[in-house]
């Protein structure tokens, strides 16, 4: 396996670390690296190598992959770091015009950049059934294109760097407001004292019906939003740099599902972002 790339992967959090330990699992050597260092070290048992620094584990690397949480975490690492000659895929969601400036520091340093936003979560980048939105060129996307085919399902080259930015805020944009119209439904129906087996029997027949709907509805029932997938305040963030992106195609309703977030983040900040039903069946100030 020794003609097999040298994967440095920096940012081990929700996302990171499955990924990281399904590339270690398929044979390819991993160095890790993540701010509170106990993260990339509980990977070992994976087949992970947790280093001390950024720069350690991107020493012996050709290809880099980045999960942090934001565009200024994920700049603030990158700046100093050896970039030259190496391949670094950006994975976190970021705001286009914040990717196309990763984009121009990477490369103004000799490095070559990929972003590659995913669809999906926790059990997705465990399954290795991602769905990732590729943005860049296409000599990078190719070599890259064997690794993210070991996580995820479905790999796409959108276009030049920005598009995948875009269609992932795009999508995130739909799971917020997607969300928060089910949470209001759900808190009708039950207000009404409707069976909520009847409607979600109708709805799963219906074409109104999307599979989220399923995914968070035990959350809504029993008021528990602890250990997410998704925290809130991520999906808030997502939801600023949509309506910062969209430049008066935003409209009212992804507005108004912010304010909404926005509130539910002052008591569900680090939970799921299902949550959205106790702001909007007023169960919270």
């Amino acid at each position: 396996m020794s003609d097999r790339p040298v994967i440095a992967w920096l940012g081990t959090g929700l996302m990171g670390a499955p990924m990281a330990a399904r590339l270690a699992q398929h044979g390819f050597a991993v160095h890790a690296w993540n701010r509170t260092p106990a993260k990339a070290e509980a990977l070992a048992a994976a087949g992970v190598r947790p280093e001390p620094t950024a720069a350690a584990a991107m020493t012996p690397a050709g290809i880099v992959f980045t999960t942090f949480s934001d565009y200024p975490v994920t700049e603030s690492v990158l700046t100093g770091l050896p970039l030259e000659g190496r391949i670094l895929v950006q994975m976190a969601t970021l705001g286009v015009e914040q990717s196309q400036r990763l984009a121009a520091q990477v490369e103004a340093a000799g490095g070559r950049y990929l972003e590659a936003p995913v669809l999906g979560s926790i059990p997705e980048a465990k399954a290795g059934t991602l769905i990732i939105m590729a943005g860049g060129r296409d000599s990078d996307f190719n070599t890259v294109r064997p690794l993210l085919a070991i996580l995820g399902k479905e790999i796409r080259l959108i276009g030049p760097v920005g598009q995948a930015a875009a269609l992932k805020l795009a999508l995130n944009q739909l799971i917020a407001t997607l969300t928060t119209a089910f949470a209001t439904t759900q808190g009708f129906v039950q207000k009404h004292q409707v069976p909520v087996d009847t409607f979600m029997d109708i709805l799963r027949a219906s074409a109104l019906y999307a599979p989220t709907f399923d995914k968070k509805l035990p959350r809504m029932l029993v008021h528990d939003y602890a250990d997410p997938n998704f925290p809130t305040e991520h999906l808030v963030k997502d939801i600023d740099l949509f309506l910062a992106e969209a430049q008066g195609l935003e409209g009212k309703l992804p507005a108004a599902a912010a304010a909404l977030y926005r509130q539910a983040l002052q008591h569900h900040r680090f939970e799921d972002y299902s949550c959205v039903f106790e702001t909007v069946t007023g169960n919270e100030p």
